[in-house]
């Protein structure tokens, strides 16, 4: 591909175009707009422009329980491709091998190598991958969001580079409108990062339903609705005997090994977690009016099966490394639940209360006693029919009444 060097006339119409490259990436700060877009968006603007880029690469750090970064690619034609990079990934060698590792050490804003003919460095493998894939010059940057002391390595901001494919690489024009133009894209990036990381906090730490409510605004001691669902609650057998016996590591990765087993059995399977209470799970599988009220249930069922297979195998890997096995009760019920904001004014719990949701409990604590995984309440039966059998009536602790109780018939 050869340069075009009479694509615009260097002056005025070069500034006015940049300029609108600007303007955009600016106006993106203030809508909801994802960061996928916003590069997309001001990679082809400047292609459009008449900046030779054919390749774009950001980077930052973000708060989340799997990433410890985020790094998206723009490739000319082939859009933006997301990567996150696990919490390990900042002590790996391929980290401070990489440019930006080494620009940080030394607080280096802005790095350029040419990568073909006279004059062409590969002092990073970053930079002979990209000639290897037919890139000739590429410009390096680093940005900081906050107070920056040399030698931070894990300061927040955003890393990147420009690439150009053109023999003739980037010329100081281009240089100039890229870097005008990155340090703008940067404070967009920077409202959007924090909108993102605020969104991976919610949902983390209160689970997605819950999570997108606050941050609509039910914030407000009382905010909160009246949900018709099927409940499930579950809880880890023996826990405080575990909890005793095992060293602490071991009982908090046996803890994690049944929170994903249940939990994300109910999320899997279209449900959602709305409490971790100690040991205990407490989820919802909300009715809705895309299903029947048997396919909710069915869908609690598939979850409650899923469950117990994946307690099975988290078992069968703590048999071979002489480790204690996890089991756990399970009560699954049809009510209503108030979901909402309660606790003081100013600090506040988003949780579920009501009568359903302490007989759900209820069901749960006499699989002890009846010796059973799972129990049901006659509601929930009644909705997913031949998979469950009787097992007569009972006394729900706290509950004058006896209730019959059900349970899977597998």
């Amino acid at each position: 591909m050869q340069r075009i060097d009479d694509r615009i006339k260097r002056g005025g119409d070069e500034d006015s175009l940049i300029s609108s490259v600007v303007d955009w990436v600016m106006a993106q700060a203030l809508r909801d707009t994802t960061i996928e877009d916003l590069f997309e968006g001001c990679c082809l603007r400047l292609r459009s422009a008449g900046l030779p880029i054919a390749r774009g690469y950001i980077a930052f750090r973000t708060l989340h329980p799997l990433y410890s970064a985020m790094g998206l690619t723009w490739e000319l034609g082939n859009g933006v491709k997301t990567v996150g990079m696990s919490h390990e990934s900042s002590m790996s060698d391929e980290w401070r091998r990489s440019p930006f590792y080494f620009m940080l050490s030394k607080d280096i804003g802005l790095l350029r190598r040419r990568l073909i003919g006279e004059g062409a460095i590969h002092d990073f493998p970053l930079m002979t991958d990209l000639r290897d894939d037919g890139y000739t010059d590429t410009l390096c940057y680093a940005i900081h969001f906050e107070e920056f002391a040399p030698g931070d390595t894990e300061a927040r901001g955003i890393l990147g580079t420009w690439s150009c494919d053109i023999k003739a690489g980037f010329s100081d024009s281009d240089i100039r409108s890229l870097i005008r133009v990155q340090n703008r894209l940067a404070v967009a990036c920077k409202v959007i990062i924090k909108s993102q990381i605020a969104h991976n906090i919610s949902t983390t730490y209160l689970g997605t339903n819950a999570g997108q409510r606050v941050l609509k605004g039910q914030i407000k001691r009382g905010d909160g609705e009246k949900i018709h669902a099927v409940i499930w609650y579950s809880d880890l057998r023996n826990s405080t005997a575990l909890a005793d016996m095992m060293p602490e590591e071991e009982y908090l990765d046996l803890l994690n090994g049944y929170f994903e087993s249940t939990a994300g059995a109910i999320i899997d399977n279209g449900g959602d977690v709305l409490l971790l209470i100690g040991d205990a799970v407490l989820g919802i599988f909300p009715f809705t009016e895309n299903r029947t009220q048997a396919e909710t249930g069915e869908l609690a069922v598939k979850a409650a099966n899923d469950a117990l297979e994946r307690i099975k195998e988290l078992n069968a890997c703590a048999c071979d490394n002489g480790k204690c096995e996890a089991s756990f009760g399970l009560g699954l019920h049809v009510g209503n639940v108030m979901f909402g904001n309660i606790g003081l004014p100013d600090r506040l719990q988003f949780t579920t209360v009501g009568p359903a949701v302490n007989e759900v409990a209820r069901l749960e604590d006499l699989t002890k006693t009846l010796g059973k995984k799972i129990l049901m309440s006659k509601e929930f039966a009644e909705i997913v029919g031949k998979q469950c059998v009787s097992m007569g009536e009972h006394r729900l602790r706290g509950i004058e009444e006896k209730r019959e109780i059900f349970t899977l018939t597998n």
